[in-house]
C-alpha cells in the first residue's frame, strides 16, 4: 500500500505522534512501549533497507549510492503491507542530484508536525550535544542534514523554514499540519482531528486511552527505564 508520511524537522514531536497512532490503532489499554513503535511505523532511513537492496554491507555504500537507492527503499517499504503504511521521515521534500527525497509514486498522504523553531533549537542542541548558537546556525542553513551512521542513512533537512515550506507545498497529499503546541495544550482535541484527517473512525474511549498512554511523563519514563533505540 502507498505510504502516509509522518514528517517533521527533528525534535518536533514525531515520536509523540507515532506513539499516539500506535496506541490508538492497537486499541490496547496497555501503553505501546516506545521501543515497539517500529511495529506500527517504518523509518525510511534504516540502514537495513539500503543494505538489502544494494546487496552489500551498508558501510560500503557511499552518499551517492544511498541517495540513488532512496526511492527504491521507499517502494520496497510500500510493498511490505496491504494496509496503510505509516513512515517516519525528517527529510525535506527536495531533489538531491536529481533524485527525489520523497517518492511521489508511493505516497498516499502526509501529516506534517511543526514546532516553534526556538524550542526546536533548544531540543536539537541538547540532542546533538552542541551549543544553542550552533543549533540556531544548523536550523538556518540550507545544507543541514542528519549524517549517515551505522544504523541510518543520511537525511537532508535544509533550513527549518525551507523544510516547513517544502512539506506544506504538498497540497495534493497533505492530510494536515499538526502543531506540537496544540498536541501539548489540547491533546484530545488535536489527536482527534488527526484521526479524522486520516479518515479513521473516532472512538472517544480509545482516543482518551491513547492520549493517556502517550502522555509526556509516560514516554519519558519508558525512555529513562529502557533507553530509546532510535536515539542511538
Amino acid at each position: 500500500m502507498p505510504i502516509v508520511w509522518l514528517a517533521s524537522y527533528p525534535k518536533s514531536g514525531n515520536t509523540w505522534m507515532r506513539g499516539f497512532l500506535a496506541n490508538y490503532l492497537s486499541g490496547s489499554g496497555k501503553p505501546v512501549h516506545i521501543n515497539d513503535l517500529a511495529r506500527f511505523s517504518f523509518g525510511e532511513h534504516k540502514a537495513e533497507y539500503f543494505e538489502r537492496l544494494a546487496g552489500r554491507p551498508f558501510d560500503e555504500l557511499d552518499a551517492g549510492t544511498i541517495n540513488a537507492l532512496r526511492p527504491k527503499v521507499q517502494r520496497y517499504i510500500a510493498s511490505q503491507d496491504q494496509n496503510t503504511i505509516f513512515v517516519k521521515t525528517h527529510s525535506a521534500v527536495v531533489e538531491l542530484a536529481g533524485v527525489p527525497t520523497i517518492a511521489a509514486d508511493v505516497t498516499a498522504g502526509a501529516l506534517y508536525i511543526v514546532r516553534n523553531p526556538l524550542d526546536v533549537a533548544v531540543s536539537y542542541a541538547h540532542h546533538m550535544g552542541i551549543t544553542y548558537d550552533k543549533a540556531v546556525e544548523e536550523l538556518a542553513r540550507s545544507t543541514t542534514q542528519l549524517a549517515t551512521t551505522r544504523h541510518y542513512a543520511f537525511q537532508l533537512l535544509g533550513s527549518w523554514s525551507n523544510h516547513v515550506t517544502s512539506w506544506i507545498a504538498q497540497k495534493a497529499v497533505l492530510f494536515g499540519v499538526v502543531r506540537y503546541e496544540d498536541m501539548a495544550r489540547r491533546p484530545e482535541d488535536t489527536f482527534g482531528k488527526v484521526v479524522r484527517a486520516l479518515k479513521t473512525p473516532v472512538d472517544k474511549a480509545r482516543l482518551r486511552q491513547a492520549v493517556k498512554n502517550t502522555a509526556f511523563g509516560t514516554l519519558r519514563a519508558m525512555e529513562e527505564d529502557s533507553g530509546f533505540i532510535e536515539a542511538s
